[in-house]
Order: structure tokens, then sequence, then C-alpha cells
């Protein structure tokens, strides 16, 4: 998708856009009204709920929640064939318990809802169908859960459009990949001074996240690795029977997250055959064990793919110098499978993101929308 071709999708789109920027206090409205439903990650339903009422409302057909809670409804196209995605997620990194009533985030899933109100497939009508998701489980421990479902179980789409974030420069086309491992130590345990000489799970612990600290990182391609959260122990007097640390190890490259992985492992092995080398004539050994607890795929779409160059280009329409950037988001898991995906914000301008204290300002808000509704278009084809 070529620039002027782009040019010419967004000059065609001009009702459509004046449309959509006149409504631009209801959209708001909507992400208010998003916003106020609690939707911590894994108990999304009652946010699910509403979005699927009113993906109904707008006429969409084919309106479903799976079996993980992904909301899912389409726009059907003038001619059948593979449908360009539009993803936002549902969840939110917040508990139950925090107040939420004067909070303005979730805008992503606000656009996506004008979007599927301005392609009415009367007025505006594309030629590939447009499946709109409300997906479950992106953030945190979610894993990506709602977007590995729905990849896993729809045909191949022709592309992936996924809104994630406020601004509207940005362009994500690099997938940045996780794996996530929890690592366990665990032996008889006994009293600090009676039955020292066990092997102690803390000691290995502590010595694998020293180790896991002092692992060579590349800068290219860039790989990072972090202990997080570390525990184990029972008393101040007593020898830990048990002891974990979860890690964090993160890039765009499959070979530098394979790599990372090892380091876990072998950093786990030798903490715990160093601990037990040096316990007592005749004491139990210690036990160790690393866990998989999360896996977000990464790789790159092309700078020259057409969906990358219809995302430049539709940023510079709205008057903005588009960033390409890398990220994780639902758009990791298309990415993953080798279809074109990107991600971009739902406009406007926000910060504190995963704090009580996360705002956001509507300043310019409708460049973003008008941005979402060119790509689109331009990827799904204007009929």
């Amino acid at each position: 998708m070529s620039m002027p071709r782009t040019r010419h999708v967004h000059d065609a789109l001009a009702a459509p856009r004046a449309r959509l920027a006149a409504r631009d206090a209801d959209i708001v409205s909507s992400q208010v009204a998003i916003c106020e439903i609690p939707a911590p990650t894994g108990d999304e339903q009652e946010r699910g709920a509403w979005m699927a009422s009113r993906f109904r409302a707008l006429g969409l057909v084919d309106v479903r929640t799976d079996t993980v809670g992904n909301v899912i409804g389409r726009r059907p196209g003038a001619v059948r064939a593979a449908p360009v995605v539009i993803c936002a997620h549902l969840d939110t990194v917040f508990p139950r318990d925090v107040p939420l009533r004067v909070r303005r985030d979730g805008r992503r899933l606000a656009v996506m809802l004008a979007l599927a109100e301005a392609i009415d497939g009367a007025r505006l009508r594309t030629r590939r169908p447009v499946e709109f998701v409300a997906t479950v489980g992106e953030e945190g421990l979610g894993d990506l859960r709602g977007a590995k479902r729905y990849f896993a179980d729809a045909p191949p789409p022709a592309a992936v459009i996924v809104i994630d974030g406020a601004g509207d420069e940005r362009v994500v086309h690099r997938a940045l990949g996780s794996r996530r491992f929890r690592v366990s130590f665990s032996g008889p345990g006994g009293h600090s001074w009676a039955a020292f000489g066990v092997p102690n799970a803390i000691h290995a612990a502590a010595s694998c996240a020293a180790r896991l600290a002092a692992t060579p990182l590349p800068d290219q391609p860039r790989a990072t690795l972090t202990v997080a959260r570390i525990g184990g122990g029972m008393s101040v007097n007593a020898i830990p029977r048990d002891a974990w640390l979860e890690v964090d190890t993160r890039s765009s490259e499959p070979a530098a997250l394979h790599a990372l992985s090892r380091a876990v492992y072998r950093a786990a092995r030798d903490a715990a055959a160093e601990e037990n080398a040096r316990r007592a004539l005749g004491t139990p050994p210690l036990a160790h064990a690393v866990e998989t607890i999360g896996d977000r795929p990464c790789g790159v779409v092309p700078e020259d793919d057409p969906l990358v160059r219809a995302a430049v280009a539709a940023t510079r329409l709205v008057g903005r110098r588009p960033e390409l950037a890398t990220a994780s988001t639902d758009a990791n898991v298309p990415i993953g499978l080798g279809v074109p995906a990107v991600a971009i914000g739902a406009g406007g301008r926000g910060g504190d993101a995963h704090t009580p204290g996360e705002w956001y300002e509507n300043v310019d808000g409708s460049l973003g929308v008008a941005r979402a509704l060119t790509l689109t278009v331009a990827s799904a084809g204007l009929a």
C-alpha cells in the first residue's frame, strides 16, 4: 500500500472523518463508560458483556464471545475474503478494589467502537470484511491469552491492526517477546542451629539471582533480563525449606530469547549444585524446578511491508511524524505467526501507565481515530 494509494483512501474518507470529528465528545463519553467497568486480567466478563451489547447495537454480525472471553463481531465486506482484524484488549492491570470512577483510560476500546460505527456497511463499505476483536488476558500474567486463542482458532487474516494506548505517532511493527520463569528450590529445612548443614533454599535462590544478574546481555539485538520477585522461608530462626524467584526476559529476536532461557535453566541448576556441594554429609539434597509462566512471541514486520508503509503514510496524512517502534502488544501473536500486524495508539496523550495515577488527555483525539480509520480502510480496500 503506497503513499499515493493511502492518500487516495484518506481523501475519500473526508466525510466519515468529519462525522468522527463531530462525534469526538461522544467517543470520549464511551471511553469513560468503558473505564468505569472493572476488568482486571482474568475477570473481564462484565466489560466483555458491555462490548458485546455495543457490537450488536452497531449492527455487527456474528457477534459472539469465545471460550476464553474474547468478544468478536464482523462487518461484512463487498467480497468474501480474509478479513482485516482490529484488536483492542478488554483487561486492565487494576484489581477490582481500585476506584475507577474518575479515570479516563481505555480509549482503545472506544476507538474500536468508533471504527465499527464509521464502517457501517452502507455509507462506508470495505472490500474485505473487518473483524473487531476485544481480547482478554493481554496484561501481565494474562500472557496474551485472548489473542493466542483467537489467532489459533481463526483462519489467517489479511492484516491485523491493534489499538493500544494513547498517541498518534507510534507504529509498532517489532514485537517485543518475553519469556517469564518461576524458579523454585526445595529442601528438608530445619532449625538454624540444630539442623545447620542441610541445604538452604534461600541461599540457592540468592545465588541463582546473582548469577542471572551477571549474565552478559547483547546490545544488538537488544535483550533484557530482570529478576523481578523473590521470596521464601518461614522464620528468622529456621533454615528455609522453600524459596523461589520470578524472572522476566525480553527481546525482539527469537535467538536472543532462546539464549536467555538457557541462561535461566543453567543458573538454577548451578545454584542448586553449589548449595548441595556444601551440605553436611548424609543430609538430603536440595531440589530445583524451572516453570515457564509466560511466553510472548516476538518478531518483526519489515519496514517495507505494505501494512507498515500504509501505517506510516496514514500517520503523515494526519499531520504527525511516524515513529517506528518496538513493544509488547496483542500484535505479538500474529507477528509470531507470520501475519502482517502493527499496533497504533488511539490518539490523544496519556501517561503514568499501569499506576493509579494513569491519565488521558483528549488533545487532538480525533486525529488518532482518523489515522486508524484510514489505515483500516487502506488495508481492507474501499468498496
